[in-house]
């Protein structure tokens, strides 16, 4: 009987592995963490090939600076932060990324009134739809949870304007999903 020996017991131990250049460690740490990068890519790049090219950079970038993660924190974590700005990188290549002036006491109405229904690709796709900045800060906000301060250091924008651009993506949201829900039900 042959017994099944796991190589990598516990993530520290996979990690200073990977960090020391051992191809089957970072292959490990790939195979576990692509799925979701490619995910989080997926959210801010619309074409799911560029959405791969980004995370493929993003890892990239991960094995260039294993050595500089600290272990002070979730290493999923760290990763997701490298694959958030490498997402906003390839959109600033894009020159896709445009933000409009901020909005004067703006308050919004948020309905949390998705049809239970409705398929995640339904969702990704109105959400695709928005323009990218309202996209980018509605995503880095309401999914990522990122703070407003951090938004705008990150994209170089005011705490006005990330405010703007979500209440202005929120609004547009509900716009497509009140219309989506009065097709579903044929009622206006």
């Amino acid at each position: 009987m042959v017994k099944v020996i796991q190589l990598f017991k516990n993530e520290s131990l996979l990690i200073k592995r990977a960090a020391a250049g051992n191809r089957e460690a970072q292959q490990k740490i790939y195979e576990l963490y692509s799925p979701k990068m490619l995910s989080l890519c997926r959210r801010y790049i619309k074409d799911l090939h560029h959405a791969e090219e980004a995370m493929l950079n993003g890892f990239f970038k991960v094995f260039t600076h294993l050595k500089e993660f600290k272990s002070e924190g979730s290493f999923e974590g760290w990763i997701r932060k490298i694959m958030v700005r490498e997402s906003i990188s390839f959109l600033r290549q894009q020159k896709k990324l445009e933000f409009t002036e901020e909005i004067e006491n703006g308050t919004a109405e948020v309905y949390n009134n998705i049809n239970s229904e409705m398929e995640v690709a339904e969702i990704q796709k109105m959400i695709d739809d928005l323009p990218e900045g309202y996209k980018l800060v509605f995503i880095l906000y309401a999914v990522e949870g990122y703070k407003h301060s951090e938004i705008s250091e990150m994209l170089n924008i005011t705490e006005g304007t990330s405010k703007s651009q979500l209440f202005k993506a929120r609004k547009m949201l509900q716009e497509k999903l009140k219309s989506n829900n009065l097709s579903s039900y044929g009622t206006n």
